[in-house]
This record gives C-alpha cells, structure tokens and sequence, in this order.
C-alpha cells in the first residue's frame, strides 16, 4: 500500500447535514480514504454522502462520539490504514489543515498530534474556552505533560493506539475518551503534540453536543480515578522492589 492509502480520515457524524458533504468533499481532496461514521442521524446526513466516494457506516442508533471513533479507526485497520485522522463533521475544523498536522508527525512519527485552537481565543465561545483551558490542566497532570488544547478532535494518531489503549468506548464515554486515550497514550508511551490550526465555528452547523459543565466534569472525575490508580499502580510497584 502506498503511503497515501496508509493514512485514513475519520469523521465521527451525528446530525451533521448541513456540513457534511463539504467537510468529507475537502477530506478527500486530502486522503484518498475518508470513512464517515453516522452515528444514528435523524436530519439525513448519510444521504449527503451518496455519490461523493467517502466510506460512509451507519449506526441505526446514536451510540456516541467515542464508538463512533472506534468504528471508523477499525474500518480503517481492516483497510490497511496505519495512520489516522480524526476531525469533526460540524465544518469547525479545516481538511487543508492536515498537510501541516502530517508535517509535525512525520518529525516524530509514533506520537500523537492535535490540531490546537486555543491560540484563537477571539474565535471561541467563551464557555468552551475556559472549560478546555480547566481540561487541559488535569489531563496534562495526568498525562505527565502539558497539553495546549485537550479538547480538539482534530487529531493524528497511530492506529495501533485503538488497538492498545484500555480506555472506554460507551455512550457516557462520548466526550471522555479524547481525553482518557492521553492519559493511556502517556501510559504506553505515546506523547502528544499540539499544532496550531484554523477554526471555525459556522452559523451552518448545528449546535455543539459538547456540554461544558456537564462533559468537564465528567473527564476531571476520570481524571481523578486515573491518578488515584497511577498512586496505587506506583505503591504496588516499589513494594514490591523491595
């Protein structure tokens, strides 16, 4: 396989109509392997794909942002990828970006890297700034390294990371397992690179199914049990050095 054909993009859709055909169009102008993920959509969004050549699996109920992930990430192993994109199909993220995230991957090939958006402040609403800038605290500490912007799903990663992490894929686990999979990265070795990227957050797409307060607190108490059990892990560890 080529190495075009060894990179896949994955976009994770839920009720995404009114930008999905776009952001899957622009994606194949980038990979020649673009699988979306219909997550159980009401408004019609796998009928945008019809035509256009992306990979398209559908769930007949909404399963949730993370087993949309994993989905896609297995058609993508099943077709031979072994480089991943993840991006979202609300058209806040920019396709054209992805040479810039390759660039920073091919510098150390193995890592994860995140397209950033924090740097464009101006350019986010101010709930979901603060409640990133309070994620990306926690899951630095956890991860054992500063993280400029936790929250994007706009995203390289090493396909074997689906293969390898111990991490939840369940419904409750939607906005969670972008946040645990750099914990468990960090646990296995796999660092993480922050890239910045353009963003946009469009009067087309529907509203963000992302709940700040809601979603934040539900990754910092995952964060907590990971460090409580990194305490234990590292007690067990030197008694038995000794």
């Amino acid at each position: 396989m080529n190495e075009q054909l060894q990179l896949a993009v994955v976009v994770p859709a839920y009720n995404e109509a009114a930008t999905i055909r776009d952001v899957a169009g622009r994606a194949l102008q980038q990979a020649a392997l673009v699988i979306v993920v219909d997550d159980g959509s009401s408004d019609g969004t796998a009928r945008r794909l019809e035509g256009l050549g992306a990979v398209v699996l559908r769930s007949e109920v909404n399963q949730g942002k993370a087993a949309s992930l994993r989905r896609g990430a297995d058609e993508a192993m099943r077709l031979g990828a072994s480089v991943i994109v993840t991006l979202d199909g609300d058209g806040q993220h920019c396709p054209e970006d992805i040479p810039a995230l390759m660039r920073a991957w091919h510098t150390a090939p193995g890592r994860i890297v995140i397209g950033s958006r924090l740097h464009a402040r101006e350019e986010i609403p101010p709930a979901r700034y603060w409640a990133n800038r309070v994620a990306n605290f926690w899951i630095g500490l956890a991860a054992g390294h500063p993280i400029a912007d936790s929250q994007s799903g706009f995203r390289i990663y090493p396909a074997r990371i689906f293969r390898e992490a111990r991490v939840c894929y369940d419904r409750r686990s939607s906005f969670v397992f972008e946040s645990e999979v750099l914990i468990e990265a960090a646990r296995l070795g796999i660092t993480t690179h922050c890239v910045p990227v353009q963003v946009v957050y469009s009067g087309r797409a529907r509203a963000s199914h992302f709940r700040p307060v809601v979603d934040i607190a539900r990754i910092v108490r995952m964060v907590a049990w990971r460090l409580i059990a990194q305490g234990f892990a590292e007690r067990a560890a030197a008694l038995r050095r000794v």
